[in-house]
């Protein structure tokens, strides 16, 4: 049965993807985006299916719509350079814009997705993170306007589940890439990459020891919509890949990969980086019966592909 889906932040990384899954399963897709990082390009190939519709709109100003069958809202910066540039604005939207959202799905008696993630446990102490650790978060940190903002709508979402039974689903999103990332969007895999096509140096903040877990965006985008259609609400689900790596062995990696003569120079680590980022995904492989089934060199080597077109 066709269903009528909004997506906000449509037009960034993860809701292009998601867009472009409903689409292939035939539901109506409306893609709200104020382009502030998202960008048209990654919307282009949608365009031509007469289900797929793009509205430019900022989520911090409400949004009126008649009908829904529910709300997937990724309408926040992501990656650091991008949300750290107007920290304000970050604020503003994550919260201002969960205000909206849930107006619009109690309206529209629809069900709301929200794109939570794994900065939430700020730079954790207990490895791996599971959803019931409280986590390290510097209030003050030039992180926290991310941080702090993504952890507040939590805290709105499930307040609204309780007073007002609108029906939610979060997703703490650990580390993804794929398509649609863009070259210059700070973040750590697509840096390496682009680094790596143009031969320049490689560049790692702090010694390179830090730990990851990278989830490819088609992983991704599966376990989302499982979460989505699971029976119930039962608190934040974490979603990434749980396989780990150094930073450093990442960016040897993609050196290998992409038969690059890129050199690996350190720089100073940014304040409030975590050390360590690993989910535990034991609730979404035990309600969702989801587990992430593409390893990092697949995942990778598509990436690259990707970028060869861009770079």
């Amino acid at each position: 049965m066709r269903k009528r889906f909004l997506v906000t932040g449509g037009a960034g990384f993860l809701g292009s993807h998601l867009c472009e899954e409903l689409l292939r399963l035939d539901h109506e897709v409306l893609c709200v985006d104020n382009l502030s990082t998202g960008t048209l390009k990654n919307i282009e190939s949608l365009n031509n299916d007469k289900k797929f519709h793009f509205l430019e709109h900022d989520v911090i100003k409400p949004l009126t719509i008649n009908q829904l069958d529910g709300i997937f809202n990724f309408a926040c910066p992501a990656s650091p350079s991008a949300y750290q540039s107007d920290p304000i604005q970050t604020i503003k939207t994550s919260i201002l814009g969960a205000f909206n959202l849930l107006d619009l799905a109690e309206t529209t008696n629809s069900k709301i997705f929200h794109a939570s993630t794994s900065e939430i446990y700020g730079d954790p102490l207990i490895f791996p993170q599971k959803e019931s650790y409280w986590g390290n978060v510097n209030p003050i940190g030039i992180r926290a306007c991310y941080d702090e903002s993504k952890r507040v709508v939590e805290t709105i979402f499930v307040e609204s589940f309780r007073a007002k039974s609108i029906e939610i689903r979060i997703a703490r999103i650990f580390n993804t890439y794929g398509s649609n990332m863009t070259k210059n969007d700070g973040r750590v895999i697509s840096n390496f990459i682009v680094q790596a096509l143009k031969n320049e140096p490689i560049t790692i903040y702090g010694d390179g020891s830090q730990v990851r877990s990278f989830c490819h965006v088609d992983d991704l985008v599966g376990g989302i919509l499982k979460l989505f259609n699971f029976k119930k609400f039962s608190g934040p689900v974490n979603l990434g890949n749980p396989t780990s790596v150094s930073i450093i062995d990442l960016a040897r990696e993609i050196v290998a990969l992409t038969n690059s003569q890129s050199k690996i120079i350190f720089c100073e680590l940014p304040s409030d980086d975590p050390k360590t980022r690993q989910p535990d995904i034991s609730k979404a492989t035990i309600e969702l019966g989801w587990i992430p089934r593409i390893n990092r060199k697949e995942g990778l080597e598509r990436t690259i592909d990707y970028f060869m077109n861009l770079v």
